[in-house]
């Protein structure tokens, strides 16, 4: 049973960090991993996506140059460190697996497994 637990969610200042890790079990993916968020109120946005190799990612310009995604295949895990947080960025994030090996989508519809999500809340 495939399953993908994120970690490191919680309450910061504006301008502090966070690191995000999403771990995932049931089998190993050579995929497109993304991660999203979701706003009280707002629908589910993209926010950053990496390849298999690491070699190309993309991210939401809100985000671009201050958060990075990685991951780490040997830990079947990816991260998502947040820099200059903002209260803008106040959002549960959620961690998804694209159908896709190669190329990265933006839209939800592509990801076929999530985790259960961690809150974020940025203070001003």
């Amino acid at each position: 049973q495939v399953q993908l637990v994120e970690s490191g969610g919680g309450l910061v200042q504006a301008g502090g960090s966070l690191r995000l890790s999403c771990a995932a079990s049931g089998r190993t993916f050579n995929n497109v991993m993304g991660w999203f968020r979701q706003a009280p109120g707002k629908e589910r946005e993209f926010v950053a996506a990496i390849t298999w190799s690491g070699a190309t990612t993309h991210y939401a310009d809100p985000v671009k140059g201050r958060f990075t995604i990685s991951r780490d295949n040997a830990k079947n895990t990816v991260f998502l460190q947040m820099n200059s947080l903002k209260p803008e960025d106040t959002a549960v994030y959620y961690c998804a697996v694209d159908r896709s090996y190669r190329v990265i989508h933006t839209t939800s519809t592509n990801y076929d497994y999530w985790g259960q999500g961690t809150q974020v809340t940025v203070s001003s």
